[in-house]
């Protein structure tokens, strides 16, 4: 099979590539980088040529409505439109745990409406929503760091490994077309306080960063306050957990964090 990863470079791209590439399949990794910009569609009909399913794990790092809405819808049309014309039989999405509980975030409104583009689009589309990676905990202190403070969101979180998200990514890609969500997937229990797993990740990376937990502020975080992006009961639970992670290849131990910047 041949699989097109779009945003194969980042933090969970990387692992999706890598994947279906150690399970035999033809995997093509299709960033800025590399000539291929989807939400401008530049370059996504030549890449596309001869894909069988294209997965999807791009990102913006803005979390302003109007920037993330425009760049998930054109992102998404384009990818739609550039698949079906490419004969392309299947979509797979990355997607984030309880963001329709959490509507009043520009950010995941912007993402509940990337999934609609891509369920309601000519080609068959498979959502697969993750609760935030471990590598979350260092991706969000590098982006508020000031004079060796990290300011981070004092929320509880139930975080998963970047490379696990992606065995399940490939996994639904090998399934073959199937338009809807599927179960949501999550790293093992208990949740933890975000604020705690960035200070031990540092510690394990050797930063001397201090960390202050800050609550988010304003009414459109309230749901993130009491626990929206935490997994449902039926959720997929795959590990390692938190703390094997960091002593694993993938944690901030082994990259000193460099996967998550």
């Amino acid at each position: 099979m041949r699989i097109a990863v779009l945003g194969g470079e980042g933090v969970v791209g990387r692992h999706v590539v890598d994947e279906a590439r150690r399970r035999g399949h033809e995997a093509i990794s299709l960033s800025r980088s590399s000539g291929v910009d989807v939400s401008s569609g530049d370059g996504l009909d030549e890449a596309l040529v001869g894909a069988d399913v294209a997965i999807d794990v791009t990102n913006i790092a803005s979390l302003r409505r109007h920037t993330a809405l425009r760049y998930f819808e054109s992102s998404s049309k384009h990818l739609q439109s550039a698949a079906l014309r490419c004969a392309v039989g299947h979509v797979v999405v990355l997607s984030i745990v309880g963001i329709d509980q959490v509507r009043a975030v520009g950010y995941y409104d912007a993402k509940v409406t990337q999934e609609r583009l891509h369920l309601d689009g000519p080609v068959p589309a498979t959502v697969l929503r993750a609760t935030q990676f471990h590598e979350f905990a260092l991706q969000v202190a590098s982006r508020a760091t000031a004079a060796g403070v990290a300011l981070v969101p004092s929320i509880r979180v139930q975080t998963v490994a970047a490379r696990s998200v992606a065995e399940q990514l490939v996994d639904a890609a090998a399934a073959g077309p199937h338009r809807g969500r599927l179960a949501d997937v999550a790293g093992p229990p208990p949740p933890g306080v975000l604020a705690d797993r960035t200070r031990a990740a540092f510690e394990r990376a050797g930063r001397r960063t201090k960390v202050v937990s800050v609550p988010p502020l304003g009414s459109a975080f309230e749901g993130v306050r009491e626990g929206a992006l935490l997994p449902a009961a039926d959720a997929t639970i795959t590990g390692p957990s938190f703390e094997a992670w960091l002593d694993g290849p993938d944690g901030p131990a082994t990259t000193d964090g460099s996967a998550a910047a």
